[in-house]
């Protein structure tokens, strides 16, 4: 019974991916458009700048991917900051299998709130997952408060926005993390 499922995550991963474009960006690029999301997150958001300046490092995918039909899967090439300084580059890759129909794309960006969570990354970055490793919590707020006003008690936050496309739901668990070397 588990190879069945393994070879159905496995052809999910395939078939989900396939039309997603895997290219690697430049160094150069994913910069570029991190600091574009980032600064359309800040003018969006009340409060965004005052809370990603007191975060303690934060993950930017700028053009995250997703789509599926029963089998799906989600992409995307991102920058870990600290402040406005890269301190890695990262891809962000899922597979899913179940009752799903859709295509999405929009900006990510996870906060890490405390230390331990951040390090935690930071050791396991080469290769985490966060089913294993950790879970994130999709922000919810009042768009009319301000966002360094609101405390979050989960040690990282996602925040999604720019969001094209629809699909049935957002979901970060079983997503893996991986550092990547872009030129």
């Amino acid at each position: 019974m588990n190879t069945i499922k393994y070879k159905a995550l496995l052809l999910a991963l395939l078939v989900g991916f396939s039309t997603f474009s895997m290219a690697k960006s430049s160094a150069k690029t994913l910069d570029h458009d991190a600091n574009m999301a980032i600064n359309k997150f800040i003018d969006e958001t009340p409060g965004g700048d005052a809370f990603l300046v007191n975060a303690k490092a934060f993950l930017v995918f700028p053009d995250v991917k997703e789509g599926g039909f029963f089998i799906g899967g989600k992409y995307g090439e991102g920058v870990l900051r600290h402040k406005r300084k890269t301190l890695g580059y990262y891809e962000m890759i899922s597979a899913s299998v179940g009752l799903q129909m859709g295509v999405q794309e929009y900006s990510l960006i996870i906060a890490f709130t405390n230390d331990a969570a951040l390090e935690k990354f930071l050791m396991e970055g080469d290769d985490w997952e966060t089913d294993v490793d950790g879970k994130i919590a999709v922000a919810e707020w009042n768009s009319k408060e301000e966002l360094d006003d609101v405390e979050f008690s989960d040690s990282m936050v996602a925040f999604l926005f720019d969001s094209k496309g629809i699909m049935g739901s957002f979901t970060m668990e079983g997503t893996k993390f991986k550092k990547i070397n872009p030129k």
